[in-house]
């Protein structure tokens, strides 16, 4: 009899302590993913008519979203980012595009972008908008 209450005892152990370590692990994985997404910054930007209301930006190297709002353009609005000087849609930054294009009084995001020391301009092609310099440090 003593035999089958400390076999009991020692599996319910082993199950407890089991049980545990899978606990700590999916704490682990779930800090290790928060600090992967605080990492990814969102820029918003808001369009008006013919106009970003941002003229200009300066950030550090890093990887960001962009949120663009669409405030009473009567039609879809857009978002590119390519290269200073580079333009054409061959240099365009394809992350950068909007998910989906951004109707009247909503938004949209893009995916995430990885951005290094550079200059880049973003503009819409859709509303339309001047290039304006985004810079990167």
């Amino acid at each position: 009899m003593k035999k089958i209450v400390a076999l009991v005892a020692f599996s319910f152990l082993a199950f407890v302590s089991c049980k545990q370590d899978v606990k700590n692990t999916e704490t682990t994985t779930s800090v290790e993913t928060k600090k992967e997404i605080a990492m990814v910054k969102t820029i918003a930007l808001e369009q008006t008519s013919g106009e970003f209301n941002t003229k200009e930006l300066t950030l550090e190297a890093g990887t960001y979203v962009f949120k663009i709002a669409n405030k009473d353009v009567d039609h879809e609005v857009g978002f590119v980012l390519a290269p200073k000087g580079k333009t054409d849609q061959a240099n365009h930054i394809k992350a950068a595009y909007v998910k989906t294009p951004v109707p009247t009084g909503s938004y949209s995001l893009t995916n995430e972008v990885a951005l290094t020391k550079g200059e880049y301009v973003y503009f819409c092609p859709l509303n339309p908008t001047p290039e304006y310099t985004l810079t990167v440090k």
